[in-house]
């Protein structure tokens, strides 16, 4: 079999539906619509779990994060790393004689880096900063934390986005016309906030053409009580759309400027005559509240704002150009498989994903009526929770909350939750007894004597 060069574009923190060709009204990603227009667009690719380090252990292994032990970022209350007896898909690629470039954020484990998982090169984003200095530039400002302001300081062409990107276009230059295929990993920690963004990007998208996000009018009726307090916890809990408006200008802003970036990439490969025989994925490790639900970042929280993620592929050869694939997506356990695929190596027993060429191309058995989800805790504690979500509805159970319901068809923006309604009663006990069913296939330690009768027989408050 033909070994592919492949490169990743694995960004942080981007939004489903802050991508042209997946309909956003404002945001302007020419490149990334170029990519879809180009290849596939997986449209319903969802992250096992919606937060940096378990996603990034997932992609990595292949596994559920239950699986490899990796569950929450290294900032939690507690933080246990990967298993160490896990193959890894860089591993493989390397003992295939590929060469692994790794450029920007890792947010694998705590002491080990790259080079200790098979990849021959790494620069890291903080890099960025001493470059920065030696360029003279002022430093970044931080006036308004977490939620980002212009930075007056740089050009587009000086921002840590297009520096990375000059790295992976180096690599690029280094290792095309090698006798060893490639696999070049980019990951940018943008647009994850704060979105700290240079003109004319930050000015790119006025907050008074800026319509709030489906979820936005969010009353919290019904839901549990850890969503209201994320709002206290960061002093937002007054906050009215006009104050969300310029902090999304800037995030949609970031997004442009990394769609930008990612062309310089795709020419570059272009240029070096390695297009035909290079996979390229688009991707992101989970989504962004980013006023949705008047709520900021990721956590405590099951809404396709976070769990949805862009999704693109582009194979020369081996997938159709211009097409979109509607089936269930878990985008970092798949990739994993993929990856293996393209290098022409066997996939170890312990990946747990499908191959996104045979979900592309449609093949009964590989398609998924549903997809799952889980969260544990971080910020603010630990806290369980577990999420099936099929076509309409899409179902939470929350171990020591209220459990969620929510009627995707009718309520998009996820704002009504039904579990307490009556008539939903049958769709209720069908994703609990789902959700029981994955739990047992993935030896879910959570499943217990205590816990099942509560989801199987709807012993909840």
């Amino acid at each position: 079999m033909k070994n592919y060069n492949i490169l990743l574009v694995h960004s942080d923190q981007h939004r489903y539906d802050c991508v042209g060709v997946n309909g956003h009204p404002l945001v302007q990603t020419p490149n990334m619509d170029r990519l879809a227009a180009e290849g596939v667009n997986f449209n319903h690719a969802f992250c096992p779990l919606p937060m940096c380090v378990p996603e990034r252990n997932s992609l990595l292994t292949g596994t559920w994060p239950l699986v490899n032990g990796c569950i929450f970022n290294y900032d939690a209350e507690v933080f246990h790393p990967v298993r160490k007896d896990l193959p890894t898909f860089s591993g493989l690629l390397d003992q295939a004689g590929y060469y692994l470039g790794y450029v920007g954020k890792w947010h694998v484990h705590p002491r080990l880096g790259p080079l200790d998982f098979h990849f021959h090169d790494y620069i890291s984003e903080s890099e960025y900063f001493p470059w920065r200095k030696e360029q003279n530039l002022p430093d970044q400002p931080q006036d308004n934390h977490w939620f980002g302001q212009t930075d007056p300081h740089i050009k587009p062409e000086q921002s840590c986005l297009a520096w990375e990107a000059d790295n992976v276009i180096n690599l690029l230059e280094k290792h095309t016309s090698a006798d060893q295929p490639f696999f070049i990993r980019w990951d940018p920690v943008e647009p994850h906030l704060p979105n700290r963004v240079p003109e004319p990007y930050a000015s790119m998208y006025p907050p008074e053409n800026i319509s709030p996000w489906p979820g936005f009018d969010e009353k919290f009726t019904n839901k549990p009580y850890i969503q209201q307090q994320q709002l206290r916890t960061w002093k937002i809990d007054d906050w009215t759309w006009d104050d969300w408006a310029p902090i999304v200008g800037r995030y949609l802003g970031e997004i442009s400027l990394l769609d930008a970036q990612l062309g310089r990439v795709l020419d570059a490969l272009e240029r070096l005559g390695a297009a035909d025989n290079t996979l390229v994925i688009y991707t992101s490790d989970h989504g962004d509240m980013c006023g949705s639900h008047r709520m900021i970042d990721k956590h405590f929280i099951m809404y396709d704002d976070v769990v949805r993620v862009p999704l693109i592929m582009r194979w020369p050869g081996r997938l159709p150009a211009g097409e979109t694939c509607d089936e269930f997506v878990c985008h970092s356990i798949d990739m994993a498989r993929t990856f293996c695929e393209a290098a022409g190596v066997e996939t170890p027993e312990t990946f747990a994903g499908q191959s996104l060429s045979a979900l592309a191309y449609g093949k009964a058995e590989s398609t998924r009526q549903d997809i799952f989800a889980t969260y544990h805790g971080n910020q603010f504690g630990l806290y369980s929770q577990r999420m099936v979500r099929d076509r309409r509805w899409k179902y939470i159970w929350n171990a020591s909350a209220e459990d969620e319901l929510y009627d995707l068809e009718n309520d998009p923006g996820e704002l009504h939750n039904l579990a307490q309604n009556s008539d939903c009663a049958g769709q209720l006990r069908r994703l609990r007894l789902r959700l029981v069913e994955w739990m047992e296939d993935t030896d879910d330690t959570l499943l217990n004597v205590w816990t099942r009768p509560q989801i199987e027989e709807g012993r909840k408050i």
